[in-house]
């Protein structure tokens, strides 16, 4: 006995998506590469042949975006090439066997790492519930557990980590991954880590609104400027009290640039001066040692001038001697 189904016309038929795509995917393909992708899973099911130039005339959209959209699904997991063409990846299944891990070992877990699972399964249940209304992706499941082993997070850091990104409406793996690794760069592994990163990055905010201002930047600081003073301040350890020194000493230049003024307060970390006395007491040595050179440069033009003098009255008299000589004659 054989059954059948009977077809649905275009009418009634529906092309279905996996809730683990709204999850996973929806929050960072861009726009034209979603048309493509669901215009390719909608194709997929009558088992026709896809042409690029037929897609791109299709929806209306650049042969290079088509491909380039194409590229991107192949890239994220979304479509695999094969020999004769490209096949849908099943979400469900690929996240299924992205998840299954057999545990070969038996389990040494200690009652404190018990307690501390337990209390990152509370972490991460409120993260699922406050950030995700209860519907998170199986892979950000994943992510946590790893940010969690990789960076030495607590529990509040990671839970104020997906508050810092939601708030910013930036709630992405690639911005969470980036902001993530920011954080562990900083050695910020508790909730006082944090607060104290915090503050110094509100001093730092401050600071460069301050630079701007006496700098006369309305327009605020282009991304490569705050990145020098992020250098002077985090990397060379100055605050402003040395910072201004370097900025007064701009006035006499017509239109400094961040290049020149880096210039100044590299030589002084290089010289190893560390307060505003120590780079006083070298600006004025060598404000001292600048006077003194030209002090012995006017002199020594003196000398060479007093010399060509008697030079000259050597000559003329010596001229003088051979017209009476010539006259005597």
């Amino acid at each position: 006995m054989k059954l059948e189904q009977k077809e649905k016309s275009l009418l009634f038929s529906e092309t279905m998506i996996p809730d683990i795509f709204f999850s996973e995917h929806l929050s960072q393909i861009p726009g034209d590469y979603l048309k493509i992708y669901f215009y390719m899973v909608f194709l997929s099911k009558y088992g026709k042949d896809i042409k690029v130039n037929d897609i791109s005339k299709k929806l209306n959209l650049p042969l290079k975006v088509i491909t380039d959209g194409v590229a991107y699904l192949e890239k994220n997991g979304l479509l695999l090439k094969k020999s004769t063409g490209f096949i849908l990846v099943d979400l469900q299944e690929a996240t299924l066997n992205n998840l299954y891990q057999p545990n070969l070992t038996p389990s040494k877990e200690t009652v404190e790492q018990t307690a501390k699972n337990q209390s990152r399964a509370k972490a991460i249940d409120h993260i699922n519930n406050m950030y995700f209304q209860g519907i998170m992706g199986p892979s950000w499941f994943n992510d946590i557990d790893l940010w969690f082993k990789k960076y030495n997070f607590d529990e509040q850091v990671m839970i104020t980590l997906f508050d810092y990104c939601y708030n910013r409406s930036a709630l992405h793996k690639n911005y969470v991954q980036t902001v993530a690794e920011a954080w562990g760069a900083n050695n910020i592994h508790t909730w006082n880590d944090l607060e104290a990163y915090d503050q110094k990055r509100q001093k730092l905010q401050i600071l460069k609104r301050d630079i701007a201002k006496k700098l006369g930047k309305r327009s605020g600081l282009t991304q490569y400027e705050e990145a020098y003073i992020e250098n002077w301040v985090l990397d060379f350890g100055y605050d402003m009290n040395i910072i201004e020194i370097a900025l007064k000493k701009t006035t006499s230049k017509q239109a400094p640039t961040f290049d020149y003024i880096h210039h100044i307060i590299s030589d002084w970390h290089d010289r190893n001066l560390k307060t505003p006395e120590e780079v006083c007491a070298f600006l004025e040595q060598r404000k001292k040692q600048t006077k003194d050179i030209k002090e012995m440069k006017a002199k020594v033009s003196k000398a060479n001038h007093e010399q060509r003098q008697y030079d000259n009255l050597d000559f003329l008299y010596a001229n003088v001697g051979i017209e009476g000589e010539s006259n005597g004659k």
